[in-house]
């Protein structure tokens, strides 16, 4: 027969044989976990404390090297402004500008035929416009592209250079004048007009067209002057005393190509003309053709 289990009998605890009592109680264990904690905090703040201090020189020269990056950057966004940006918002001002001028104008677009007369008497000349700005012209010049053409304005300010191309100076003559006809334009940016100015060679045309027709100028040859030397824009270029009787081109810009401590002067002289009615040189009708089509 089966005898019952009796739960009154006292239960023992078996232990292994390699046990130790430690006697440690649950007051022991919690002090030797915040005697741990303590043992890391002095640890770490040794670490700190060793750690070499950031003295006023480094942290000086810290703050200047971010600055100075700063301030590169800044500087190469407004090279890029200045050199690429304003080209694109010139340019396009320019040919709409060149685009309006011819629109209105009257006149073939052909050369004339070969047994046309050749000789049409003394160039007439225009009056200067009463108001900066004016657009009273287009000038080609085949040497620095086929298709260039750029307006001519009256005035050589910031306002006419910087948007419209070229500029007349107003103590100049007017194109097919007796005397000094003077422009201005930048050379590398705000559309770059006269960035090639050192590539002409003599003998090279540019024509100068307006409402009355076209004026054929030959390239002569070119100067470096200081920014003070006005002289060149005098009646005869550089001849302070000379009374006029050809008929002169001045085109002035900016040297060197990406400074402006000095001045580039291109000198030219009227070599002939011819009215709006006779249509335009051949060397340029395809670009006024293309012109006048906007």
């Amino acid at each position: 027969m089966t005898q019952p289990l009796n739960f009154s009998q006292e239960t023992r605890v078996v232990q292994s044989p390699g046990h130790v009592e430690t006697g440690v109680g649950v007051d022991e264990l919690l002090s030797g976990n915040e005697k741990v904690r303590n043992q890391r905090k002095r640890a770490a703040r040794r670490q700190r404390e060793q750690r070499p201090k950031q003295g006023f020189f480094r942290t000086l020269v810290q703050v200047l090297g971010e600055l100075l990056i700063t301030c590169g950057v800044i500087l190469l966004l407004f090279v890029v402004w200045e050199l690429w940006w304003t080209n694109i918002e010139a340019n396009s001002a320019q040919q709409a500008a060149v685009s309006e001028f011819s629109q209105d104008l009257q006149g073939p677009v052909t050369p004339a035929a070969p047994h046309a007369p050749a000789d049409f008497g003394e160039p007439k000349v225009m009056g200067a416009p009463e108001a900066p700005s004016t657009v009273f012209g287009v000038v080609y010049i085949p040497r620095f592209g086929a298709n260039y053409s750029r307006p001519l304005v009256e005035g050589v300010g910031t306002a006419q250079l910087d948007t419209l191309g070229l500029g007349r100076y107003d103590s100049s003559t007017m194109p097919g004048g007796v005397g000094n006809f003077a422009i201005a334009g930048h050379r590398q940016t705000h559309g770059a007009v006269l960035d090639a100015i050192h590539t002409l060679v003599p003998g090279d045309k540019i024509y100068a067209q307006t409402k009355d027709g076209y004026y054929t100028y030959v390239f002569r040859n070119n100067q470096i002057v200081l920014p003070t030397r006005a002289d060149v824009l005098l009646p005869v270029p550089t001849q302070p005393d000379a009374k006029p009787t050809e008929r002169f081109l001045t085109m002035t810009s900016c040297n060197p190509r990406f400074g402006a401590e000095e001045r580039i002067i291109a000198y030219s002289v009227l070599e002939s003309w011819q009215p709006a009615s006779a249509g335009p040189p051949a060397a340029i009708a395809a670009q006024v053709a293309a012109n006048q089509k906007g």
